[in-house]
């Protein structure tokens, strides 16, 4: 009847912020972040006053980890303070008609200033940035923690696992004969984390399968991967966009770097992260091996087929684009902002 074993309290040391946990995507990630063996202290910010009971709320769930809300600038030093690993989903959501560019003029000020509280209160925090545009907001957050003098590359990493989750879902539904259990199927997605940046990677996936996606088949897959945040976002007509399963994505990641962080070996995971597996690229998401100290290695590509190759490259310039616009905007004087 119990949530878990006390056996397992000895694992739970780090201290874990969620930044906007009084949000669509926060409130459900802290939820799942307060089910986890590794945290110790799990602190929940935001700008609104409902982040004090959404953290009275979960500290009434009986696991380890110990919870309390922060509102406010004033209180975000206490929230970040000692803090191993920062989560950030906050910003406005993505409605019917916006692109993840429109999202910009927003969120890309909350990510700037969120971050500069983290390089003021915990500049060693492994970074989970999930606040769109990621291609551009992951950027920001390496050009704020440089302008602080505390930046390091291994410790910034733009969540993309939710694409590798859908890549997961389609690819099985698609193929029940090959694929009898979703959880045992992998497929690296790779280049951004909007439209056609969103790159699966199907000729490398797991297991095998035995008719692969060709023609007009693999084009609908590939587009409908690329779009799943668009197909979340009409269905839910103007009332929010993928909170649930971004939710769920951000989770996995999150547990995955405490599982490293912890010591644990042969972590992989894909994510969005300053990389030179493109030239001319600052940041590209690939398959990356996680460690103690957030990114271990940057594990690339692999072997791409034709069909790939021609996609990396389509999106190289739309990539490029959006790494700039995000350096531009962090290095812009404030009055520009």
């Amino acid at each position: 009847m119990g949530v878990g074993p006390s056996s397992e309290s000895h694992k739970a040391k780090y201290n874990v912020a969620v930044l906007g946990a009084a949000g669509g995507i926060g409130q459900t990630l802290s939820l799942l972040m307060k089910q986890s063996k590794y945290i110790k202290s799990l602190r929940l910010y935001d700008i609104s006053p409902m982040v004090t009971g959404v953290g009275v709320d979960l500290s009434h769930i009986s696991t380890i980890a110990e919870v309390k809300g922060f509102c406010g600038n004033d209180q975000i030093e206490e929230a970040l303070t000692g803090c191993d690993l920062v989560i950030i989903p906050a910003g406005i959501p993505r409605k019917p008609g916006m692109t993840r560019d429109d999202l910009f003029k927003i969120n890309a000020g909350i990510v700037r200033d969120l971050v500069q509280s983290v390089a003021k209160y915990c500049p060693n925090a492994v970074l989970n940035i999930i606040s769109n545009p990621v291609n551009s907001t992951v950027p920001i957050a390496a050009e704020v923690m440089k302008k602080n003098e505390c930046y390091d590359p291994k410790k910034i990493l733009g969540v993309t696992t939710l694409d590798v989750m859908r890549a997961k879902t389609f690819v099985a539904a698609l193929r029940p004969d090959d694929i009898k259990d979703v959880t045992l199927c992998d497929v690296p997605v790779v280049g951004g984390h909007a439209g056609t940046t969103i790159i699966p990677l199907l000729s490398q996936m797991t297991p095998k399968l035995s008719k692969p996606f060709e023609g007009d088949e693999l084009t609908a897959l590939v587009t409908r991967i690329q779009n799943a945040g668009t197909e979340v976002v009409e269905a839910k007509a103007g009332a929010g966009s993928a909170t649930l399963s971004m939710a769920l994505a951000a989770e996995n990641m999150a547990t995955s770097c405490l599982r490293a962080m912890s010591g644990e070996k042969g972590i992989v995971e894909c994510a969005y992260v300053a990389s030179d597996v493109i030239p001319e690229l600052a940041f590209f998401a690939s398959k990356c091996e996680l460690g103690e100290n957030g990114l271990e290695k940057v594990l690339g590509c692999g072997e791409m087929d034709s069909f790939e190759k021609v996609q990396v490259s389509n999106a190289t310039a739309e990539l490029k684009a959006s790494i700039e616009k995000g350096v531009e905007f962090a290095n812009a004087p404030a009055a520009e902002k």
